[in-house]
């Protein structure tokens, strides 16, 4: 019988209600938690390997590189077919983004998660880790690289986002939609993700700041992490990327002073782009260094930054990174 690895690391999925009434808390270890989804048994063999177990707010970085780093050595085993990992919904996207980044095995590997308790009425918990199971047995998903699976939907790390706040319908790919779904006998892909870059860095290469911009927003916040010398900054601009004056004389002086500045939209799907030639437009970002991320997220361009940062600090080997 194939055989998948279950990483847990918490999340709602693996909360019940704290008995002293504080609201809903860690509380399910990881076989408890694939106790509870019926028939599991009979699809493969399952062996858990827990992670963690936090609720995904409290998720970093650096915990999701260490997390690659055994899913890693969990998809060269001979015996493993795919990796499921259950997760908090709050920071998932990032995580599988940064798992999609720095993994190239074909091996499926698959988030899920739950919008809802275990101890809720319709848990939506043991539903999900089902579906993320069928998909990583499947060989339709090999190659896809990492996919997040809720709902019975199917989405690429890199595109999906969390849409709404508690509704169990909650992750979408704008845009895009999902690659596929899970049905009641098969796992149908309907379309494969983009080609997608791998790099896997000994460290994280510090910490980059993101910043999203609002009407009039100055440049004070950007001044001062200028002076405390961060490591890089993500900055989700209006529409193509466009910014105020006063954050675009900031944003140029960091590169001037050598610090990373990468551009995305605050807009749901779309990217950046030189189209505009005014104070405050891209036209100007595009002839000074700051490097556009197309498509990508500002928290997934944070921490493809941050990845990149940990193999290099030269300016025109970031913009690769990034192309």
């Amino acid at each position: 019988m194939q055989k998948v690895v279950v990483f847990t690391t918490g999340g709602t999925i693996a909360m019940k209600p704290d008995p002293a009434g504080c609201g809903v808390v860690p509380a399910v270890s990881g076989a408890d938690l694939l106790e509870a989804v019926p028939g599991l048994k009979d699809l493969c063999n399952v062996e858990v390997r827990e992670f963690s177990n936090i609720p995904s707010c409290q998720m970093t970085p650096q915990r999701m590189l260490e997390l690659a780093c055994q899913v890693a050595r969990a998809q060269k085993e001979g015996d493993v077919q795919g990796v499921v990992i259950t997760h908090g919904t709050d920071t998932i996207e990032e995580s599988a983004y940064l798992l999609d980044t720095v993994l190239c095995d074909e091996k499926p590997v698959v988030f899920t998660a739950a919008m809802r308790a275990a101890s809720d009425t319709s848990a939506d918990g043991p539903a999900n880790i089902a579906c993320a199971v069928r998909t990583a047995l499947d060989d339709a998903a090999r190659g896809l690289g990492v996919v997040v699976v809720l709902n019975e939907q199917i989405h690429a790390a890199a595109e999906v986002t969390k849409t709404h706040a508690a509704n169990p319908a909650a992750f979408a790919s704008p845009w895009w939609g999902p690659l596929g779904y899970v049905d009641a006998d098969r796992v149908i892909i309907a379309r494969r993700p983009a080609v997608r870059r791998h790099f896997c860095p000994p460290a994280l290469g510090g910490e980059v700041y993101l910043l999203k911009m609002c009407a009039g927003c100055d440049a004070s916040v950007l001044d001062m992490l200028i002076e405390r010398r961060a490591a890089g900054f993500v900055v989700e601009g209006f529409g193509r990327g466009n910014v105020p004056p006063l954050v675009q004389q900031a944003m140029l002086r960091a590169v001037r002073l050598g610090i990373p500045v990468v551009l995305t939209t605050r807009c749901g799907a779309g990217r950046p782009y030189y189209a505009y030639g005014y104070e405050g437009g891209g036209k100007i970002f595009h002839e000074n260094g700051i490097i556009f991320a197309g498509d990508t997220s500002g928290p997934k361009a944070r921490l493809r930054l941050m990845l990149a940062l940990g193999m290099t600090s030269d300016m025109q080997a970031l913009h690769s990174f990034f192309d």
